[in-house]
């Protein structure tokens, strides 16, 4: 009998956990450990801001799980112990034979003065059915889609919802009342896929009358005055306030002793293998150096083939069979 302890029930530790369990009998324990009684699949989050969805379409209870066999510990994540593979939540300990750790990045507001009393988080469901109400209600006046910081989660959300938001002004005939702009330290959207792909959205951006503003990495915000203020000494005001905060790795991998320079977890970019013996870790909470010299993004698309090499690797170890999978870094 051998236990699996998978922290995180996002997108990675959900295919984590369903994939072990489809190639494990029952008689070796899959585990998730999660915090929140739901997952939220956060890609349709912007479909909600524009009242296209509702939050039980996009919510699954974690609870479902069980029928599959997978135990689900709803409870917060208080300590890794990496070496004796040893994880501590508020209630309780857990002996692991392997750990895939996958926490996912936290959304750090407080990394910025003043943006954590402004604007909505489009990361967040309350702050996502906060703007719902907000946007309905809007007559007109300056939207800002603001990147507040690097790295962030999924590099293609801001754009999106810059050009969703604009298309919903245009459909409500308040377009020639409005203006939409971007604010982003990047230099060109979505660095990391090159700079044809960067220019080609920029320049799909811009064709829909969007403001693009690249190089302008925000030092402060004026929640009273609605007012953006960027290292670079330019200011921009706002009458909506729409951002992705700047991330960090949860505090509790940190102090788990599993974190580098980098400030992200260092794996293995084939295996997802940590420093430590059978503990992994997949999706956001990982630094993956690509061989442009710019970091894989933090995007679901990524952590779910992450998920799927180690757990077909992780049961390979624990059946007796060769492990065969790697992550190749492919993604779109």
């Amino acid at each position: 009998m051998a236990t699996t302890v998978v922290l995180g029930g996002g997108v990675g530790g959900l295919v984590a956990a369903n994939t072990l369990r489809r190639r494990l009998d029952r008689s070796h324990p899959v585990v998730v450990v999660e915090r929140h009684a739901q997952h939220v699949f956060t890609p349709s989050l912007l479909w909600m801001m524009l009242g296209r969805r509702e939050p039980r379409q996009i919510s699954r209870d974690l609870g479902r799980l069980a029928r599959k066999g997978i135990e689900v510990v709803q409870d917060d994540v208080r300590a890794i112990d990496p070496v004796r593979r040893i994880v501590r939540t508020e209630r309780r300990a857990l002996d692991a034979d392997f750990v895939v750790v996958a926490l996912g990045a936290e959304g750090w507001r407080g990394g910025i003065p003043g943006l954590g009393e402004a604007g909505y988080d489009i990361n967040v469901l309350d702050d996502v059915l906060r703007l719902r109400d907000a946007l309905a209600a809007f007559r007109g006046g300056r939207v800002v889609v603001l990147v507040a910081g690097l790295p962030f989660r999924c590099p293609a959300a801001p754009y999106e919802t810059a050009m969703l938001i604009e298309a919903s002004l245009r459909e409500r005939g308040l377009r020639e009342r409005s203006e939409v702009d971007v604010y982003t330290p990047e230099m060109l959207p979505m660095p990391v896929a090159g700079k044809a792909m960067g220019e080609a959205l920029k320049g799909m951006v811009e064709g829909k009358g969007i403001g693009f503003h690249g190089q302008h990495k925000l030092a402060a915000v004026d929640p009273g005055r609605r007012e953006l203020t960027f290292e670079n000494g330019t200011r921009a005001d706002y009458d909506l306030l729409v951002f992705t905060p700047p991330h960090r790795c949860p505090a509790v991998v940190a102090e788990g002793g599993l974190v580098g320079d980098s400030g992200w977890v260092p794996v293995d970019p084939g295996t997802l293998a940590t420093a430590h013996e059978r503990v992994f870790a997949i999706g956001d909470v990982t630094a993956i150096k690509l061989p442009v010299g710019l970091m894989l993004p933090k995007a679901g698309v990524f952590a779910h083939r992450q998920a799927e090499a180690v757990a077909e690797n992780v049961a390979a170890a624990i059946t007796g069979r060769a492990a065969r999978r790697r992550f190749g870094g492919s993604g779109y």
